[in-house]
């Protein structure tokens, strides 16, 4: 097919600008356009098409229909065309839920995260091509080091930043535990998430853009990063820990903990988009009042 023989109508709730939903003949796909530079460099497009086949079955996430290399001739980007997955956003459906509702959909996701921990990977790091080669990133192998190098991105005062110090010490003395790596989508959180709107079920989980081989904790730790209503949050929690056999408790801390090091690269980004400047303001209230536990 020929994307660009279709209208191509912006997605809803991404802030790339580059998703878009087409529709010709009657039938709907989605078309990512990869015209931004990557941290996975030229084959990005490649490697979210190698990651979407790699769970396909597993986890709800959608069919890879065309897979198209960059034309530096024409100018043309590189694009990936996939189907198009029903559901509402889990974004627009969670307020509207009760807490029965609540609970239902945080146990529907809390399986989902723990299957997405159940996928092991050797080791630590980003995918950066078509066979899913993992690099390590720069200054992520300790969370100490990974503030200091978005330290002065962060801007904050001083006591701020000792204090943000202090928490990452604790944290990853906490993560320091955990030695087994797992596929990590690395932006689950309910804009990424499409589900039915009556049985709750996950119908979708999309934008893999950031996905790469981490923490088994660190999906856990970005879906309740904002989202603390205790019927919800406690669902997604319980769920997660009984299928995995792990302490509620020690999972929550586990969590936070990882999340850490997306929270602090994504609070670096304050002024791009509304949810930086959120993660730039819960930061700096983690780092001056600590983490619930890992006080």
């Amino acid at each position: 097919m020929d994307p660009f023989a279709t209208s191509l109508v912006p997605l809803e709730g991404g802030w790339s600008g580059e998703t878009f939903l087409a529709e010709a003949a009657g039938e709907r796909t989605v078309v990512r356009i990869h015209a931004k530079p990557s941290s996975r460099g030229p084959q990005a497009h490649e490697v979210d098409a190698a990651l979407l086949r790699l769970v396909r079955g597993l986890v709800p996430v959608a069919e890879v229909l065309e897979v198209r290399r960059a034309d530096p001739a024409s100018g043309m980007p590189a694009l990936l065309v996939t189907s198009f997955l029903p559901g509402t956003r889990a974004d627009l459906l969670l307020p509207t839920l009760d807490e029965a509702g609540m609970r239902t959909l945080g146990a529907n996701l809390g399986a989902l995260i723990a299957r997405l921990a159940g996928m092991p990977m050797p080791r630590a790091g980003q995918f950066v091509d078509a066979d899913l080669r993992i690099e390590p990133f720069p200054g992520a192998e300790d969370l100490a080091d990974w503030v200091e190098l978005y330290a002065a991105s962060l801007a904050f005062e001083a006591h701020t930043l000792a204090g943000l110090r202090r928490v990452a010490a604790a944290a990853q003395a906490h993560l320091d535990t955990v030695q087994r790596v797992c596929l990590v989508h690395s932006d689950l959180n309910p804009k990424n998430l499409l589900v039915d709107p009556e049985s709750l079920a996950v119908t979708g989980l999309v934008d893999w853009e950031f996905a790469h081989a981490g923490s088994p904790y660190a999906d856990l730790g970005n879906l309740l990063r904002f989202e603390r209503e205790p019927a919800f949050a406690d669902a997604v929690v319980g769920e997660y820990a009984a299928r995995l056999d792990v302490d509620p408790r020690r999972a929550r801390e586990l969590a936070r903990a990882a999340d850490l090091f997306a929270l602090v690269e994504l609070a670096s980004r304050r002024g791009q988009n509304p949810v930086a400047d959120r993660a730039h303001d819960l930061l700096r209230d983690i780092a001056e009042n600590g983490v619930p536990a890992l006080d």
